[in-house]
């Protein structure tokens, strides 16, 4: 069968990579063992998404919410970031990709946060795929924070209240250049967005895996983009209003 991937194509992909635990802990290994084996998942995809021009892929790495998982794991899980950035961050730049992490820093670790910045100044000016990565980010964070700043310039009379609207709060969000996600896919057999990209979201087309993460390939990501382009998309519109504008 010839795939329709390439005439239906979406610009931003959003993954949340769920199920590390549950793969190391049915193969008997510590919960970071299955960190580690997400990182090659990670890699995979990556390589896939850059080859077939996708603009932008966000990944969530860890939320707002996983600060209440045990303290070790979470140790663990920040020295795992750090070592993963220091060691990818060269072949990122190669590729010509453009690395953007969204969160709140102030409560990451300093060396996560110098060597966060260091690789996004490295691959600032970049043209090829957009790569996000979500660290200690929560959608409701997002919103809020972008409430926040837009109440902060009304108050110093930048802005009035009349002259907000959808366009002027999505320019407040965390990522404001690129497109809204098209495909949210999530790992592991869960069925649920997680607090993940709540704004970015409102349309996109969602796919579950009951892969989990440590085993989601290259095979198993073209088939969620081939899965995507067999989706209908109506925004609202009738299905003869969509073949009309497909035409």
């Amino acid at each position: 069968m010839t795939s329709s991937y390439a005439s239906r194509a979406p610009r931003h992909v959003a993954i949340i990579m769920d199920g590390n635990n549950r793969w190391a802990k049915a193969r008997g290994l510590s919960g970071i063992r299955g960190h580690h084996a997400g990182v090659e998942s990670v890699r995979a995809v990556i390589q896939r998404a850059a080859e077939r021009k996708l603009e932008a892929v966000t990944l969530f790495a860890f939320s707002s919410e996983n600060w209440k998982r045990p303290s070790q794991e979470v140790s663990a899980l920040m020295e795992l970031f750090i070592i993963a950035l220091r060691r990818e961050i060269n072949r990122l730049h190669r590729n010509g990709i453009r690395l953007s992490i969204i969160g709140e820093r102030e409560r990451l670790p300093n060396s996560l946060q110098k060597a966060i910045g260091k690789a996004e100044a490295l691959t600032r000016d970049n043209s090829g795929l957009h790569l996000i990565i979500a660290v200690n980010y929560g959608g409701r964070w997002d919103i809020a924070q972008a409430a926040k700043r837009l109440a902060e310039r009304v108050e110093r009379g930048q802005l009035a209240a009349a002259d907000i609207d959808e366009a002027r709060f999505d320019s407040e969000m965390r990522i404001d250049d690129v497109p809204d996600v098209d495909l949210c896919i999530r790992t592991s057999g869960e069925q649920r967005i997680s607090n993940f990209l709540l704004w970015r979201m409102a349309y996109a087309e969602l796919y579950f895996s009951p892969l989990y993460w440590p085993d989601f390939g290259v095979e198993a990501f073209d088939e969620a983009l081939e899965a995507f382009s067999q989706r209908k998309r109506r925004f609202g519109m009738t299905d003869e209003q969509v073949e009309v504008q497909g035409a």
